[in-house]
């Protein structure tokens, strides 16, 4: 076990290992409802089941062989659910395209992640806007999450309106989210599995879904989502903001889990080896990202589940190395992930949403100024209600530099604010 340094990080294979079967705890959830919200986009549930665990297991085990970290990858949540509802769904654009998106975002951070332009880019926008992000996030996916449960129905007057609560389904909804809530703030290691699984064995019981009439069968073959991202239908200009907005966003998710770890397990903090340890987990990152698009899935990104088998003792790429192992059990396990109600899974969208909402309480309002301020409300308001995290973001960035400029702030204002207003500039003179 030389190649993981396990004496130098104060470590054994035992803890390793407990630290990999907690994160794999943690973070199962991943390939069912990953498989649910990209079926939704007109993917393939049952090859999407095995494409998302196939890029959760290579991309892990590339991640701890290349940078030695415990960090975990796989299909993020946010932008898949932007993937889905916001691209396919909303904008119309073939899957395929999107795909494309995603590959071209995955090779522009590939080559970010290469080199010091990365940095340059991260450090360039007020992180109070960074937040801002991630929170608007939030609100969409959790307001995808409660449409999904139909507890939020359109309405011709209110445009939106809570739903009939006499639906059994919707009854499911509710009982999987409270359940969602409730293992999560006590801290249960696999709250979102054991919701799941209870919400499930509820609807099974009282007959709103079937039973499943087995529980594992062979892998399902991905050859109906392999190879088939359309890139160069994903190279009209018109779809650069797009491609921008995945860039960003995974590169802020993937900073932000990593920081949050490195917190907890004093890591990516202390010199040039460990900025190298958090350069290569980037590197993993992108390149996870960009291979996962021609698998068949969305955008592959570091998982702050990791932090759980952090907090058990993990310290080397060897954790990585057992979740990858025991994502494998996963490949055959379709019959029981097809087998749990929609309204089991969708929970779990809105209670990552609140989580990632929480960020927006790190921004301090009552001293930061006005284009901080309309900024974030714009990136987080018009999220959800665009039903875009492109829109959301481009409308934050504009409001921030136009009141910079009204206000004559301009040392506030480097180039790669300016940079990305004028690319939000074009997100909306193209939908025009």
């Amino acid at each position: 076990m030389n190649l993981f340094k396990l004496k130098e990080h104060n470590t054994n294979v035992k803890t390793e290992f407990t630290a990999g079967f907690t994160t794999f705890l943690t973070m199962m959830y991943i390939v069912p409802v990953n498989g649910f919200i990209l079926a939704d986009a007109g993917l393939p549930m049952d090859a999407v089941v095995t494409a998302t665990a196939l890029i959760t297991i290579l991309a892990t085990i590339f991640s701890g062989l290349w940078a030695n970290t415990p960090i975990a990858m796989s299909v993020g949540m946010g932008l898949n659910a932007y993937f889905s509802y916001g691209l396919v769904l909303g904008m119309k654009i073939p899957w395929q395209t999107a795909l494309g998106i995603v590959f071209l975002s995955g090779v522009l951070f590939v080559l970010l992640s290469f080199t010091n332009f990365r940095v340059w880019i991260m450090t360039s926008i007020p992180m109070n806007l960074r937040r801002a992000i991630s929170a608007g996030i939030g609100t969409f996916i959790a307001f995808i999450g409660l449409k999904q449960m139909a507890m939020i129905v359109p309405d011709k007057a209110t445009y939106v309106k809570l739903g009939d609560f006499s639906d059994p389904n919707v009854l499911i909804g509710v009982v999987g989210l409270v359940l969602a809530f409730i293992f999560y703030a006590y801290r249960l290691k696999g709250a979102f599995v054991f919701s799941i699984a209870i919400t499930s064995a509820v609807a099974w019981f009282f007959n709103i879904n079937p039973m499943p009439t087995s529980f594992l069968s062979a892998p399902a073959s991905i050859s109906p989502i392999f190879m088939q991202l359309d890139i160069v239908s994903a190279l009209s200009l018109s779809l650069l903001p797009v491609i921008v907005t995945f860039l960003i966003t995974d590169m802020f998710d993937t900073l932000g889990t990593l920081t949050g770890i490195g917190a907890r397990a004093n890591m990516f903090q202390n010199g040039d080896k460990e900025d190298k340890s958090l350069q290569k987990t980037l590197e993993a990152d992108a390149i996870s990202t960009t291979a996962g698009s021609m698998i068949g899935v969305s955008t592959t990104t570091a998982f702050i589940e990791s932090a759980s088998g952090v907090e058990e003792g993990g310290r080397t790429g060897l954790t990585a190395i057992f979740t990858a192992m025991f994502f494998v059990t996963t490949l055959f396990m379709l019959p029981l992930f097809k087998s749990i109600p929609s309204n089991a899974i969708y929970p779990v969208l809105v209670v990552v949403g609140v989580l990632m909402f929480t960020e927006l309480g790190k921004i301090n309002f009552e001293q930061v100024d006005l284009a901080t301020s309309a900024g974030a409300f714009f990136i987080v308001i018009l999220m959800p209600l665009t039903f875009s995290i492109t829109n959301g973001i481009a409308a934050g960035f504009l409001a921030y530099t136009i009141i910079k400029l009204t206000k004559r702030e301009f040392s506030d204002l480097n180039i790669g604010i300016l940079t990305i207003t004028l690319i939000s500039l074009l997100v909306f003179i193209l939908q025009g």
